[in-house]
């Protein structure tokens, strides 16, 4: 699992307004019927079974039951249209994944 600098600044800066800066930011990957993915991510507490990532000053949580779905995954937080910004996930793994032009 990894995680772009830019992702890394806007997590780091909602962290900071909802104060949840002692948390790590936990991802979720579920399959889907179609065999895509389905990602969700939260602040949240480390549990003891959880892969530990860190990167630019963030700590991402994975349960094992994610591990295997999100091990290639790549987060990162981009402009889809003018003025629009969200996280993404680049996950080779997944069957639907497009690779971002460059």
């Amino acid at each position: 699992m990894k995680i772009t600098e830019t992702a890394a600044k806007q997590i780091l800066l909602q962290a900071n307004e909802s104060d949840a800066r002692n948390l790590g930011l936990r991802i979720a990957a579920k399959r889907m019927k179609d065999g895509g993915i389905d990602y969700a991510m939260g602040f949240d507490k480390q549990h003891e079974a959880d892969a530990v990532y860190s990167k630019h000053g963030v700590t991402l949580l994975v349960s094992p039951t994610s591990q295997d779905m999100l091990d290639k995954a790549t987060l990162d937080y981009v402009e889809l249209e003018e003025g629009e910004r969200e996280f993404v996930f680049h996950n080779p793994l997944d069957p639907n994944y497009v690779k971002p032009e460059e």
